[in-house]
């Protein structure tokens, strides 16, 4: 599963302003020739990531080629389990993508239309957000 390297900060803040709005950058597919992009906004978290990956990559029998252009950079955390309230924040968890509407999730390319939009589909279902199949050679 996908997690940063290093951090500046062991713990961030929540931040709900953060999903606000809708994405001016990470909005075209630049890699590949086929696209999955968000309708909503959230959190992706790196389980479901790899869950969509893996799905796609069994669905094309690594025929072509995909990109994943998020990442989990956001750590939250979660208090153990029967902890009293108070005594603090709890210990980094997981990791998650923050994604606006408009992000491009994943590309992929090297296999016809129809496959890349079956597989895109089927990984949109192991999302927690609203997703759209877009393809750069319909215009």
């Amino acid at each position: 599963m996908l997690a940063p390297k290093k951090q500046k900060h062991r713990k961030v803040f929540r931040g709900r302003s953060d999903t606000k709005g809708v994405a001016t950058r990470g909005c075209q597919v630049s890699f590949g020739t086929y696209g999955l992009k968000a309708q909503s906004a959230g959190e992706i978290s790196s389980r479901q990531i790899e869950a969509a990956r893996r799905t796609m990559t069994r669905y094309i029998k690594r025929g072509g080629k995909i990109w994943i252009t998020i990442f989990p950079h956001k750590p939250l955390t979660k208090k153990a389990a029967e902890v009293p309230m108070g005594s603090g924040k709890g210990a980094p968890d997981h990791f998650v993508a923050v994604v606006r509407p408009g992000t491009v999730l994943f590309e992929m390319e090297g296999v016809d239309a129809k496959t890349a939009k079956t597989a895109m589909v089927l990984a949109s279902h192991k999302l927690s957000i609203k997703c759209k199949f877009i393809n750069t050679l319909e215009k």
